[in-house]
């Protein structure tokens, strides 16, 4: 398998966000007004549209496209995909949801999770070795 590195999968991460902002902030503005974005005094919890819309449908499309597709629009752009490791097959939902999950656990020691990526003999981060998926080069 031809592991991707760091920084094309950094790539992969800036398209995604840039995709979800499109069609998540003005589901979010048509909910909560453009002050959820402005408001000085806003909360970390707007509401119960705010969990869903910022926590549930990123997780719910997240794991979709890694499921149906093996990637997410940055990595289906950049010619990546994400694969069991062991197989080299598509994940299922099981393994999309533990690699999601996973994303915490890379992110919340300052990133080192997400950084491993650029030092591992795999290219995994932490979230890969949890949900026992690498991320390729499509052929």
């Amino acid at each position: 398998m031809n592991y991707a590195g760091f920084w094309i999968r950094v790539a992969a991460t800036i398209i995604d966000t840039i995709v979800f902002a499109i069609f998540l902030t003005p589901l979010t503005i048509f909910v909560y007004g453009i002050e959820y974005y402005t408001a000085p005094e806003a909360s970390f919890f707007q509401g119960p549209a705010d969990v869903v819309i910022s926590w549930i449908l990123p997780l719910v499309a997240t794991v979709i496209f890694w499921v149906t597709l093996a990637a997410t629009p940055g990595k289906l752009v950049l010619g990546l995909k994400v694969v069991d490791a062991s197989a080299g097959e598509k994940i299922g939902v099981i393994k999309a949801f533990l690699r999601y999950l996973g994303y915490f656990v890379s992110a919340i020691p300052v990133l080192i999770g997400y950084i491993w990526v650029a030092f591992d003999a795999r290219k995994q981060g932490w979230h890969d070795k949890i949900a026992g998926t690498v991320v390729v080069h499509a052929k």
